[in-house]
């Protein structure tokens, strides 16, 4: 098994106490962002990837083996991300969530509720949930009317045998409203994580009267980890390294969300967090030694369990072959295809975010049809979409549009959305004269080309060349120059309608009209419906060097 990272952190124990009763080692894994990832396989092509439960299994057994009373944690974003968890919540949802299944099978101590498990509908949580052989921890995630943790348990004890206890609290990001459809979240209240973390924290030490204080957090870091300078607005998504700086009796922290790879120490908090998509696990080990004034720690390090080369576990295999199975076939069951034997294949993504292309054109079209909105705007996602071939498949639509949001219409001034295509040119680093390239802050610490959008019904041209912030001269609407006060409706995923992706412009507006349907299905409806679809490009926007 390789290990990315290693970095050994020694805490301060009290040197006049001499006497040494015990020892002991704890181990401590932790998975986040796994977002459905089970089976070693992409489903745009089932290319062969190093990723999934399955390979993670085959880990978190070794680990065992070194050490039978391990903890394992999930920090989150668990239970969607994939075609086979969408096959599932939305056509067989009768069955046992596989998700569940299969970290009932793997002991998971507890998980942490991250934002994604909210996105198809809280019945379906709740169920997931039921059926986990293990709690659901989150303490900022509270019931609405009576402000108590929604789930049950804020935090869990975890006695070992040696009488050691060890308090694990769940934290969850409260950013979740500004992305999250409302119907899905509507008996609940989000406490800030931060304030969360100050209230529970002196519990499990003075109440509880815990030794060790592990905190899981389904959030990152919103400033450099060396260095504290803010590395992105402080909107309160991510406080991490608040929660390092500000909470003091805290010896761990777990964190997830950015989908960042990261072992480091902030402020005497030994801090982890392993990507996404189960290619890792983070190992958190401490030594701990008992004296005359109880359980510390002398020593603490964290590594990153990479499962490249891994071999996938055979019974998560078995487990999952029946809702495999079953996604495989409607995956590969054709919906419609181009017209004209054409295509819209995506051979170069960044050319398709420079120079308008037909896939991209298409989904907007699709938006605007559907909501009856003259103004659209849409991403292509990720390097890895490959647009439509001429005879199209369920595969193709899912693969595409890999996320599951709806549509909103809102309406905003010109003002806006000036400010929002501003927003999204800054998606190019500032110009050499040679090149356009893509920002840096767009690949790290995870890329974010979800966060630059093209649109329909408006002209406008991207002078990259031009500083940040200052780089679009001009917008047309229906031939004549947009007006600043004017409003506009304009149809855009309920991500971004919500400000998500630093779209603070659009944050708050009015909702003109609400399509609750998952995107994927509507575009899927679209195909089925037209039986051919179209391939022209209008060339309404343009990005010039």
């Amino acid at each position: 098994m390789s290990n990315d990272y290693k970095q050994n952190k020694r805490s301060n124990t009290d040197k006049t106490v001499q006497q040494v009763q015990q020892t002991h080692q704890l181990t401590i894994i932790e998975t986040s962002d796994i977002h459905g990832n089970i089976l070693p396989h992409w489903y745009g092509n089932n290319e062969a990837m190093e990723m999934g439960m399955a390979k993670l299994a085959t880990i978190i057994h070794e680990e065992r083996k070194k050490d039978p009373h391990l903890l394992l944690i999930d920090n989150g974003d668990l239970l969607q991300g994939t075609p086979l968890t969408y096959h599932h919540a939305k056509y067989n949802h009768h069955k046992p969530n596989p998700m569940i299944a299969i970290s009932n099978y793997l002991q998971y101590d507890a998980a942490i509720i991250g934002n994604h498990e909210f996105n198809y509908g809280l019945p379906y949580l709740e169920q997931a949930v039921k059926e986990s052989q293990f709690p659901w921890l989150s303490a900022s995630t509270l019931h609405k009317e009576t402000s108590q943790p929604y789930f049950g348990q804020p935090y869990m004890i975890k006695e070992l045998e040696n009488g050691c206890k060890v308090g694990i609290l769940g934290l969850t990001t409260h950013y979740i409203p500004n992305w999250e459809n409302p119907k899905h979240i509507k008996k609940l209240a989000f406490e800030d994580a931060l304030q969360c973390a100050k209230k529970w924290v002196p519990v499990l030490k003075e109440k509880e009267k815990v030794d060790i204080v592990i905190v899981s957090y389904h959030g990152g870091f919103e400033k450099d980890l060396k260095t504290g300078k803010e590395t992105e607005p402080l909107t309160g998504e991510n406080q991490a390294y608040q929660i390092c700086e500000e909470v003091s009796g805290i010896d761990v922290l777990l964190t997830g969300h950015q989908h960042r790879e990261l072992i480091d120490e902030v402020h005497n908090v030994l801090i982890v967090q392993p990507g996404h998509q189960a290619q890792r696990a983070a190992k958190v080990t401490l030594q701990l030694i008992k004296n005359d004034i109880g359980w510390h720690i002398s020593e603490k390090s964290g590594e990153l369990l990479s499962v490249q080369g891994i071999p996938a576990d055979p019974t998560v295999i078995k487990m999952t072959e029946p809702y495999e199975t079953d996604t495989q076939q409607w995956l590969d069951k054709p919906i419609g295809e181009v017209a004209n034997n054409k295509d819209m294949l995506i051979t170069d993504p960044f050319e398709a975010r420079i120079k308008e292309h037909p896939f991209i054109q298409f989904i907007n079209v699709v938006q605007m049809e559907v909501s009856g909105a003259p103004i659209s705007c849409t991403s292509l996602f990720d390097n890895r979409s490959l647009g439509f071939p001429t005879h199209i498949t369920m595969r193709d639509v899912v693969s595409n549009y890999i996320y599951p949001n709806t549509l909103q219409v809102i309406k905003v001034s010109g003002k806006d959305i000036k400010a929002a295509l501003e927003q999204t040119a800054a998606y190019f680093a500032p110009y050499d004269g040679r090149q356009i390239e893509v920002n840096p802050t767009y690949l790290d610490p995870k890329p974010q080309h979800y966060n630059y959008d093209m649109w329909e019904g408006i002209e406008y041209t991207i002078q990259v060349q031009r500083p940040i912030g200052k780089r679009i001269e001009s917008i047309t609407y229906n031939g004549k120059l947009l007006e600043m006060d004017e409003h506009y409706d304009v149809v855009m995923n309920n991500y971004r309608a919500s400000g998500g992706g630093n779209y603070d412009m659009f944050q708050g507006k009015p909702i003109v009209k609400d399509i609750p349907l998952d995107v994927s299905e509507i575009i899927a409806d679209y195909i089925i419906e037209k039986k051919k679809i179209d391939v022209s490009v209008n060339h309404n926007w343009k990005v010039i060097g």
